[in-house]
């Protein structure tokens, strides 16, 4: 008999020696809600399907924690596969980009995907669903796995498995059909109460609990400008033959790394000066604003953009908002009755509107200072006043908040949204998350110039996020411009900085699951040197050795 200690109840169980964590629940008799999608084992993620052979701390999920919903979410793509398969069975199906609150998929070689065809999509999933199915999972020998995704049209995933270097593969069958994904799936495909596909673009709209109200999906918004970005960066990756993890990895094994650096690089300077050839031919433009998440590599782009103005004949006039905070005994407060220097109020918004209109009105201003160490607002030494070819640039979290510059007048603004919109995928079905690509640069960032550890900045991640939710992303539409900062190639980079760094988090902390979680993620892409990576790359800004001063 094995000792398993539960954190959901607080107790140790007794079970018998190679039980299943599927036995473990039904022998406690959990009550949650929503059903159980998978569980942390000694802070490592599994499946229901995980045997126990030793003593374990166990932590079983739901839908409410984001590793719960990303077994929920694997699940729900192995059947809309599924279903594709039974109904068209010659197409391929490409889960893509994660949009509107959902996920946008393509059907390649069937023509346009009609209302139709998601109508019986959307009844077909629901009978696999109905039909109870197990997802059924094996490990055995990579070559033949590779050999089973060949046979059955998964040339991706074959790729991939290709160039893994893995004796052994895990993989998973629904009723009989193969498929491979990042991370474990539920045990029955009953356990998929809810989930919705709509017609989208020229393909369609899968959509999954939203993981605040389990018992509805997420409401769709509006992210036309964003998918457009996405689809052009698609668009680009075909062009080169370079769509997923795969084929990243033999490009880099025939020795094209070299020229995918340059070709990422090159389209960032042509769609930043193109950008700042935009800005200069409008003479009402004054001010420049920049938002975007946390590692988008806002500030590098806004060096960049200065650079592509002065070209143009223009003079940046860089101002901070940080300078902007209210005296910190006025800033507000969140729930827990800390300051929130996050919140759209912990900026003087009367002084900068003030302030910028009267720069634009051509006004010599006094800027405020703001004094981190005794959080009080104080006064420049020396004044300013804009010239006629001068530009206010200002880069910032509320930078397209509406309310932030209410009273600047609209055509004197151009708001530009920065962000790592990761295109890249692992495979056909496994898409990359953009939090993921910005979370490693902040890793390998905060250690390099913080000081702070991997299971430090992964800790503080979830409040980042939920700034992000709150300021930054409801405003992202307003942007008149958006510029994916994502490269390419940045990953095999990033592997071989953040791997030491997400090896050292303690397997005896909650971080570690993430850390693991990372680590295998980037353990399927191949490395390549930093030493290519120019030094004005946004990707600079996180590994050092830029030529910007920060």
């Amino acid at each position: 008999m094995l000792q398993i200690f539960c954190l959901n109840t607080q107790r140790t169980h007794e079970v018998p020696e190679g039980s299943t964590l599927e036995e473990l629940l039904h022998q406690i008799a959990l009550d949650m809600p929503y059903g159980v999608t998978s569980a942390k084992v000694n802070n490592k993620v599994e499946g229901l399907h995980y045997r126990m052979f030793e003593p374990k701390t166990v932590q079983f999920l739901d839908v409410t924690s984001s590793s719960g919903l990303r077994t929920y979410t694997r699940s729900l793509f192995f059947v809309l596969y599924k279903a594709v398969h039974d109904l068209y069975p010659n197409v391929r199906l490409r889960i893509e980009t994660p949009v509107s609150n959902g996920y946008y998929c393509r059907i390649e070689g069937n023509g346009p995907v009609t209302e139709a065809i998601v109508d019986a999509l959307r009844t077909r999933m629901a009978e696999i669903i109905k039909a109870d199915l197990p997802f059924r999972r094996t490990t055995t020998f990579t070559k033949d796995v590779a050999t089973l995704f060949r046979e059955n049209g998964l040339d991706s995933k074959a790729l991939l498995l290709d160039s893994y270097g893995e004796l052994y593969t895990t993989y998973y069958t629904l009723d009989g059909l193969p498929n491979y994904f990042y991370g474990s799936l539920l045990l029955r495909t009953s356990q998929l109460y809810l989930f919705g596909l709509e017609p989208y673009a020229e393909g369609l709209l899968l959509r999954q609990p939203d993981s605040a109200s389990p018992n509805r999906l997420l409401p769709m918004s509006d992210q036309s400008k964003m998918f457009a970005v996405f689809r052009e960066q698609h668009h680009r990756q075909a062009i080169l033959g370079v769509n997923t993890v795969g084929d990243l990895n033999r490009a880099f094994a025939k020795g094209f790394a070299n020229d995918l650096i340059h070709v990422s690089e090159a389209l960032h300077e042509k769609q930043i000066g193109q950008l700042a050839d935009r800005i200069v031919a409008d003479p009402k433009l004054r001010v420049i604003l920049i938002a975007g998440p946390s590692s988008s590599g806002k500030t590098t782009f806004s060096k960049r953009l200065g650079v592509q103005l002065m070209a143009n004949g223009a003079r940046p006039i860089p101002i901070s908002l940080d300078d902007y905070f209210v005296n910190r005994t006025d800033t507000p407060k969140d729930a827990n009755g800390d300051y929130d220097f996050e919140h759209v109020e912990a900026v003087n918004i009367p002084l900068f509107n003030e302030q910028m209109n009267a720069l634009l009105a051509g006004e010599e201003v006094v800027l405020p200072r703001y004094n981190f160490q005794t959080g009080e607002s104080e006064r420049q030494e020396t004044s300013i006043r804009i010239g006629p070819n001068d530009l206010i640039v200002l880069e910032g979290i509320h930078a397209l908040n509406p309310a932030l510059t209410a009273q600047i007048p609209a055509e004197a603004k151009f708001k530009i949204y920065a962000s790592a919109l990761t295109t890249l995928m692992i495979d056909d079905h496994n898409y990359i998350p953009t939090t993921d690509n910005r979370l490693l640069r902040r890793i390998v960032r905060d250690h390099k110039y913080r000081g702070y550890s991997a299971q430090e900045t992964i800790r503080r991640w979830p409040s980042v996020r939920a700034g992000e939710n709150r300021w930054i992303f409801p405003f992202q539409e307003e942007a008149d411009y958006m510029l994916n900062t994502a490269l390419l190639f940045e990953l095999a980079v990033l592997r071989a900085q953040a791997l030491p760094l997400l090896e050292q988090v303690p397997k005896n902390c909650d971080e570690y699951s993430e850390a693991y979680r990372l680590r295998r993620f980037l353990e399927y892409v191949h490395p390549i040197s930093l030493d290519a990576v120019p030094p004005t790359s946004l990707l600079r800004e996180f590994l050092g050795g830029s030529t910007f001063t920060y």
